[in-house]
């Protein structure tokens, strides 16, 4: 069996790092008491592979989520939710179907009775445009797909896709739980302690995850070529928008720029908003990246003080040095530690 482990981490507060995605390394390295084969999720998931887990300590995949979430708690004060398939399509499947800190258990002879009524867009790889076209032929809900012949769904969507798709409705998942593999995107959240409509207050929160993005990335030597703004407001809606850089970079200036284009894009007007989370995807080696050249020297100070905050910041934590718009407190908020001013 496979799990797909969702941790409900408390997502950062507006003035700090945190959340999902900051708390995810430890996460895995819990799961991986268990079983070496772990893929991670982010910004708050992971994929495990417990069948050799199952055979070494004899519980069955639901003893050991239970193993899990009583781990998960003890030691890092985290519920979760988890599904478990036979498959990883059918155990995010089961992940998104389970209650909030529970799990929920897909044996194999449930399968059919379990994607027989869903809509078609619930399987993985169907996206909305997908959706729309085969619901245009009636084939709106995974049963009839899985009904349907092979040769319909090849000339709906093409030979390959439709060989996928035909698998997928059957729950049939090729594809293997890869232990440590690359992350594609890396992400942040900050929520606010209440709905936000102050704007400076929203910027003052980019600012915040710009720029623990671009240390996080700098850190791991990768640069990213596209950031994505979700804002989640007051009635649960949200709103997505991504934007692709000039060029792949780390630097914090750049990112941060391209969060408050991406947010005054937006146009948002005495909006409630209750978080705001950014997103860096099309991650790449920065050792592969190309930067153009510039003769500005004020670029190339900001880059050599850049360099500097993040040596300082090894060393006496990602509070030692910040933007000084982060220095001060929010108004009503308590005053912090002596911050440095990386500006």
């Amino acid at each position: 069996m496979i799990l797909c482990v969702r941790f409900q981490v408390p997502p950062g507060d507006a003035g700090a790092g945190g959340g999902c995605e900051a708390a995810l390394p430890g996460l895995l390295a819990m799961l991986g008491g268990l079983t070496p084969v772990v893929q991670a999720l982010p910004p708050d998931g992971a994929l495990v592979d417990v069948r050799g887990a199952e055979r070494y300590f004899g519980w069955n995949a639901a003893q050991l989520a239970s193993v899990i979430r009583v781990r998960a708690l003890a030691h890092r004060g985290v519920d979760c939710t988890i599904g478990a398939g036979p498959n990883p399509m059918l155990a995010r499947m089961a992940a998104r179907g389970a209650r909030p800190g529970a799990t929920l258990v897909l044996p194999p002879d449930d399968v059919p009775r379990f994607l027989r009524d869903k809509p078609v867009a619930a399987l993985d790889g169907v996206g909305p445009a997908t959706a729309r076209t085969l619901c245009s032929y009636g084939l709106d809900s995974i049963g009839r797909v899985a009904a349907a012949p092979l040769a319909t769904h090849q000339r709906i969507v093409g030979a390959r896709a439709g060989r996928e798709l035909h698998e997928r409705a059957l729950g049939i998942d090729r594809t293997p739980v890869v232990p440590n593999a690359a992350a594609r995107s890396l992400g942040a959240e900050r929520s606010f302690p209440r709905d936000e409509v102050d704007r400076d207050q929203q910027r003052r929160a980019l600012l915040s995850l710009a720029e623990e993005l671009g240390v996080r990335l700098r850190g791991t030597e990768q640069v990213c070529r596209s950031l994505t703004l979700t804002v989640r407001y007051a009635d649960r809606s949200t709103t997505t928008r991504g934007r692709a850089l000039r060029e792949p970079t780390a630097h914090s200036p750049a990112l941060i720029a391209s969060a408050y284009a991406i947010h005054e894009s937006l146009g948002l007007q005495r909006a409630r908003v209750r978080s705001l989370s950014l997103r860096a995807e099309g991650l790449a080696p920065a050792r592969q990246a190309s930067r153009q050249l510039t003769f500005d020297p004020v670029d190339e100070r900001a880059r050599r003080i850049e360099a500097v905050a993040d040596r300082a910041r090894a060393r006496f934590g990602p509070a030692a040095i910040m933007p000084g718009a982060l220095a001060r407190p929010a108004p009503g908020a308590g005053s912090g530690g002596p911050l440095a001013d990386a500006a």
